[in-house]
């Protein structure tokens, strides 16, 4: 008897070709030189930034962050979304000590001689009140890293809790595991000893997402869409936004001074 595929796995169908295009990029094997990561991790650490803002937006819509304190309608999806604020906001480094994955990459970024100071212009501007588009202002961010940011901050703005889920679960957490696995092998074998932070980050989130984060994120969609189909349908389309937008970002990477891929 074949097998009905369930909503996750029809959406999953829907989105795989703007996927497969989105791995298939030849970013990964361009990435030769300590330069050329150098430039990877200046413009990509915007999206470990805003990463942040995804999940808090879930932590404030799906558990309850004011006093006084009461409970939200779904236990299970508390403890979901607490649990990954935990790892990702406070995981441990290669010592044992508590950090979160942004700082961990910022230390990875100036283990490697990457520009931290970009970034550190957002983030000193957002704290200090300024909107995202004048901190994106502030670090003199290129087009493609504003698009993507925008992006994000457009399905936050929105509203939509389960847009938030399919933004956070099927652009990042079901898809990082899969696009960061092409660059561990290599970067160990080329710099050895030199980007140990970086190695070790890209490989606790290959372990976090593929392991946990995922499949409890794609649990929390459920939950959030059930017999929804026009909830369905938005996840499918943030899901593709957010692809396109991941490309663009990756476009603007090769657009600078980058060998081309090896034949």
């Amino acid at each position: 008897m074949e097998t009905v595929p369930g909503p996750i796995e029809y959406l999953q169908q829907e989105v795989a070709h703007t996927r497969r295009v989105l791995l298939n990029n030849d970013l990964y094997s361009r990435l030769h030189t300590l330069a050329d990561l150098r430039r990877f991790m200046e413009h990509h650490v915007f999206a470990v930034w805003d990463f942040m803002s995804l999940l808090k937006a879930l932590q404030r819509n799906l558990t309850c962050v004011q006093v006084p304190w009461v409970p939200t309608a779904n236990a299970a999806t508390r403890r979901l979304i607490n649990e990954i604020v935990l790892e990702e906001e406070t995981d441990v480094d290669q010592l044992g000590q508590p950090t979160s994955h942004f700082e961990l990459y910022l230390r990875a970024m100036e283990e490697c001689g990457a520009d931290t100071l970009p970034i550190r212009r957002l983030v000193a501007a957002v704290a200090a009140g300024r909107t995202i588009s004048q901190a994106l202002d502030a670090a003199q961010a290129p087009d493609s890293v504003r698009r993507f940011v925008e992006t994000t901050f457009s399905i936050i703005d929105a509203g939509q809790p389960h847009a938030v889920a399919a933004a956070f679960t099927f652009g990042r957490e079901d898809l990082i595991p899969a696009m960061f696995r092409q660059l561990v092998g290599d970067l160990r074998d080329r710099f050895p000893g030199q980007l140990d932070t970086f190695v070790y980050y890209l490989d606790r989130h290959i372990q976090l997402d593929e392991e946990v984060h995922a499949p409890l994120a794609q649990q929390m969609v459920r939950e959030l869409c059930a017999d929804d189909p026009e909830r369905w349908l938005t996840c499918k389309q943030v899901t593709i936004q957010c692809l396109e937008a991941r490309m663009v970002l990756w476009d603007g990477i090769k657009s600078g001074k980058m060998r081309p891929a090896l034949a």
